[in-house]
């Protein structure tokens, strides 16, 4: 290959790869290392009854913008259905979100309550991301149910935030 075509094939490829948009990276630490704080963030404020911290790690105060929905397994629907009918594994309830949920939290004389997450794997490009794990909610210790939790998250100016919760619920062994 004479000098100026090796010249020109070499510009040729500057130019191409200039012009290529740049590849999103995939699960930069800095941004799993964000994320990681969010969930920690999720995990004390419910321990520590901080209604402030916790509305704070979701995208909107206005709980309409954010999905907050739980699937029952079969086993829990056919326990409920006992009591209620009508229950179904999937219903959606508008007044069931983030804030009725702290605020079911921090009310006077609630008892003692705690989500563990275990197994956690957090998914980013650095503008959005997916946490999902498996968890048990603790009320005063004791496993009241648990499951598999996804979270969608988006970079927001403010850092990250939540826009999207879903959670399957089982009965813990006593109760089945």
């Amino acid at each position: 290959m004479s000098p100026l075509k090796a010249f020109a094939f070499v510009a040729l490829l500057s130019l191409t790869s200039a012009l290529q948009p740049a590849i999103a990276a995939h699960n930069d630490p800095k941004d799993v290392a964000a994320i990681r704080e969010v969930v920690e963030a999720f995990r004390t404020s419910i321990i520590n009854k901080d209604k402030e911290t916790f509305v704070d790690l979701f995208v909107s105060d206005n709980p309409e913008h954010v999905t907050w929905q739980l699937v029952d397994d079969d086993e829990r629907v056919a326990r409920l259905k006992k009591f209620v009918p009508e229950v179904r594994r999937v219903v959606r309830w508008p007044e069931n979100n983030y804030l009725t949920m702290i605020d079911r939290t921090t009310a006077a004389g609630s008892e003692p309550i705690e989500e563990v997450f275990r197994d956690i794997v957090i998914d980013t490009d650095g503008e959005i991301a997916s946490v999902n794990f498996n968890y048990s909610l603790l009320l005063a210790g004791k496993e009241e149910h648990w499951g598999r939790e996804m979270w969608h998250l988006v970079r927001t100016d403010d850092g990250w935030k939540i826009i999207s919760v879903i959670w399957s619920q089982r009965d813990p062994v006593s109760k089945q």
